[in-house]
């Protein structure tokens, strides 16, 4: 693919670094510190321009947020420019939207406009969240503020369903996990590895997904509902962004893969089914194991899927795609190959990650393993005593708290629950170990009001697809 990634360097003097340095990579320098710094150096220069950006979900939600500039002309506009555009992307995939409404200098504007024309990684923006989730392309709307949309934002109420015979899946990039669930006892449950990516055909996804559906069925006198969660973007359990059928074509994807589920549903005789986003099933297994609200679920496997389950128990109709939220301002931040962003999430949470960080410490590998192979490979080295290991988790748990001061900002929670590989055995407990001392270092307040949430080495594996079977109501 075509890859010319964004350097943002005017925001290179905003830079701070951690006092929490990342072991494996002392140039991380996170984006919640730098919005800090710049905030504090426009509030100090008295020629700071205030910003109000709105971004609007057709039909379902509408955020806001203010921020502010440096006047044109100022030897530090283009930080305040580079600035906005990254708050505005973290809005679209944390929120949603395809309609970003600005109030702020013209000058703003037309480089937000020629950001998603002509950037390539502001075209992906663009073509994935406007154009492939809600129908158009990214239109960034001059407006005041007083003709903004009004904010609004609606919960959903699915989930916590526990009652009759239910399956529940879980689709990610490198396994399948499928459960099997009567009155919200689990019954049957198992993983079972794929590599959907490399697959062309549609049938091919329909028949491994129905092949695990099957197998879960039989371990139930009949099947009331079947949930289930998937990496990648679904609305009204329609596909409408997912890496997992990235070789479809185009063509089949909007004939066969768009609605496979709505088949996958006739197939089982039109019974109650739905299906989310892995990082909202995330959010909501780890709100049933904890029985609490106000909760951010952080998965990191084969890439970062995050939810929230807000304080009264309900989902929201937010993209929560926090792989692609930059948590690093560098200029030379690491390379997310998909978007042809730097320092987004992917790179830092989730095997990815691992992967990118056996080499600055030292374990040699093939270049050729995978990376599911070489999470496993460090779990090993970490099972075993190996500093090396250490070193990784403990920068992944750096990355961590840096990013959790930066979701803080997007998030009312006050408890994360950590799932997925990365987060498996010893390697687990130096990531959560390190987060909790960046939080307290670069307080005050997270340290005191973030709670983490453990829970089994098999829920951490299955938890997902066990939450999954409980989205259906039996009523609908």
């Amino acid at each position: 693919m075509e890859v010319h990634a964004p350097r943002h360097e005017g925001l290179d003097r905003f830079l701070v670094p951690p006092r929490i340095a990342a072991p494996l990579d002392p140039g991380f320098r996170p984006s919640a510190l730098a919005r800090r710094e710049l905030a504090e150096a426009l509030d100090r220069s008295g020629v700071g321009v205030r910003v109000a950006v709105a971004l609007e979900a057709p039909g379902r939600s509408v955020c806001r947020r203010e921020t502010s500039v440096f006047e044109a002309g100022h030897e530090n506009a283009a930080a305040g420019y580079e600035a906005s555009e990254r708050l505005i992307k973290s809005m679209l995939w944390s929120r949603g939207g395809s309609r970003s409404w600005v109030d702020g200098p013209t000058e703003l504007v037309a480089r937000l406009r020629r950001h998603y024309a002509e950037d390539p990684a502001g075209r992906f923006d663009s073509r994935t969240v406007g154009e492939a989730v809600y129908g158009s392309p990214l239109e960034v709307i001059a407006a005041p503020a007083a003709e903004f949309p009004v904010v609004r934002e609606a919960p959903s109420r699915l989930g916590g369903h526990r009652e009759g015979c239910r399956i529940g899946f879980d689709l990610g990039a490198s396994d399948r996990k499928a459960a099997a669930v009567i009155d919200g006892e689990v019954v049957f449950s198992e993983e079972i590895l794929w590599d959907p990516s490399r697959h062309e055909d549609p049938q091919w996804h329909f028949d491994q997904v129905m092949d695990s559906l099957r197998r879960a069925a039989g371990h139930l006198p009949r099947v009331d509902a079947i949930g289930g969660s998937s990496a990648g973007i679904y609305l009204d359990n329609e596909v409408r962004v997912a890496s997992l059928f990235r070789s479809v074509p185009a063509p089949a994807f909007e004939t066969r893969v768009r609605g496979i589920f709505h088949e996958l549903r006739r197939a089982w005789g039109g019974i109650p089914f739905v299906v989310v986003n892995d990082g909202e099933v995330t959010a909501l297994a780890g709100a049933m194991i904890a029985g609490v609200g106000g909760l951010l679920g952080v998965a990191m496997g084969s890439s970062e899927a995050a939810g929230f389950v807000t304080c009264d128990g309900g989902l929201t109709p937010w993209l929560n795609e926090l792989a692609f939220t930059p948590i690093d301002f560098r200029s030379d931040a690491p390379l997310d190959e998909w978007s042809g962003d730097r320092g987004c999430g992917v790179q830092y949470l989730s095997q990815q990650a691992a992967g990118r960080l056996l080499p600055a410490a030292g374990i040699e590998v093939d270049p050729a393993t995978a990376l599911p192979q070489r999470l496993v490979m460090l779990q090993k080295l970490m099972a075993g005593g190996d500093e090396r290991a250490r070193r990784v988790y403990e920068t992944i748990g750096t990355y961590l708290g840096y990013a959790l001061l930066e979701y803080r900002d997007w998030y009312d929670f006050e408890h994360l629950l950590l799932l997925g590989r990365v987060t498996t055995g010893p390697g687990g407990e130096a990531i959560e170990a390190r987060a909790r001392e960046v939080l307290v270092v670069e307080g005050p307040g997270p340290a005191e009001t973030i709670r983490f949430h453990s829970v089994s080495e098999r829920d951490k594996r299955h938890g997902q697809a066990v939450a999954a079977a409980s989205l259906p109501d039996l009523a609908g």
